[in-house]
Parts: C-alpha cells; structure tokens; sequence
C-alpha cells in the first residue's frame, strides 16, 4: 500500500475515477467505496470530496464514462469503412482485441452490477440494443434482410458477452488464427489475405506497443 502523500493532495478527479473503475473490474461495486479508494491511492478521504459529494455521485460518474466508452466505439466500429462483410466483421472484432477501443472487463463488472440494481439494468438493456442495432445495420448494407441482420447481430454480442463472462484466456496468436473462421460463422464468408494481413497487422502492433508499455 501506497505511504500517505505528506502534502495532502486531494488527487484529480480522474485519478479517483479511474482507482475506481480499476476496484469495479477487480471486485464489484461493494468493493468502491470512499476508504479502500483513499488507502490505495495513498490519499486522505478528504480529497474524495473535493471532487465527488458522495460515493453515489462517484458510482454515477463511472455508468456515464462507461456509456461514453463501450457503446460509442462499437457503434464507431459498426460504420467503419469496409469493402466485404467479412472486413466489417473484423472491423466489429477490434472491439474484442483491443481492450482500449472497448474495455470488456468493464461491461462484465457492469453486467455484474446491474443484476441488483434496477435502474442500472435499464440502462444496460439500452446499450444492448443500441449494439445489436449497431450490428445488425451493417447486415443490411451488405444484402442480409433484416430477420437474418439481427439474428447475426444477436448471435455476436451475445457470443462476446459469453466469452467475456467466462473469462477466456487465450495467447493473441491462437485468436488471430481462429479470427476467420470466427468471421466465417458470424457472417457466412471468410476475410481474403488482405483482410487478415490488416487485421493481424494492426493487432499485433497493439500487443507489440503493449508490451513495451507494460516492461
């Protein structure tokens, strides 16, 4: 545990958010709370409250920077440029490859949350929706009628969900290798060279970056 900061510095708000968001992913929303945030930060609850005028305020803030988060950049995926349905689909996929596009511990901590807490499962539902929404749109621009486009959009988000919750641990390697084949199920085409030498290309500088990151 951090020693306590001799000048008392209330931290940023970001700071405390993000010790926050980091309690969440780790522990559940019992585990947030203003005391094991102050300890872990080195700081005084006092610096809490220079921000946040309670823990709910703090819990609100972490829903709204999720829903900014998650969503958004799946959508963004959704209408990102793609010559196939199959380069479209491994456009959706960098949701799942790159956990600063669409952090999914975040959405499973989320999903953990709102299974007691009413107005936080709504919210969820929503996004949800927007997501197969989403999805399913890109089905229909490449000539899927809309029965098929959702079922498909359906079929992958609740797949990731699945993957997600039970915690899957595979090497980047064996992902990248079962990438078209994953395609090929979720769209009923597999990516041309040119498609996974893109795809491979941008995720394996991503866990390169990482890495150094990381060391």
């Amino acid at each position: 545990m951090p020693a306590a900061r001799s000048h008392k510095s209330p931290g940023s708000r970001q700071l405390w958010l993000d010790e926050a968001i980091s309690l969440l992913k780790s522990n559940g929303v019992e585990a947030v709370k203003v005391m094991p945030l102050a300890q872990s930060l080195g700081l005084s609850r006092t610096g809490f409250y220079s921000h946040f005028l309670s823990r709910e305020a703090l819990l609100d803030d972490i829903i709204s920077y999720w829903e900014s988060k998650n969503t958004p950049a799946l959508v963004l995926q959704a209408n990102a440029y793609a010559q196939t349905i199959s380069e479209a689909v491994l456009n959706l996929f960098d949701c799942w490859f790159d956990e600063a596009v669409f952090d999914a511990q975040l959405d499973m901590a989320i999903r953990n949350w709102a299974r007691n807490e009413a107005t936080l499962e709504s919210r969820l539902k929503s996004a949800d929706n927007e997501r197969i929404q989403a999805v399913a749109s890109v089905f229909v621009k490449f000539g899927f009628n809309q029965s098929q486009a959702d079922v498909r959009a359906m079929t992958m988000i609740y797949t990731q969900i699945g993957y997600i919750a039970m915690n899957v641990q595979e090497p980047l390697l064996q992902r990248l290798e079962r990438a078209p084949g994953y395609v090929e199920v979720m769209s009923g085409m597999l990516p041309n060279e040119e498609e996974m030498a893109r795809f491979i290309a941008r995720h394996t500088l991503i866990s390169s970056t990482l890495c150094q990151v990381r060391s």
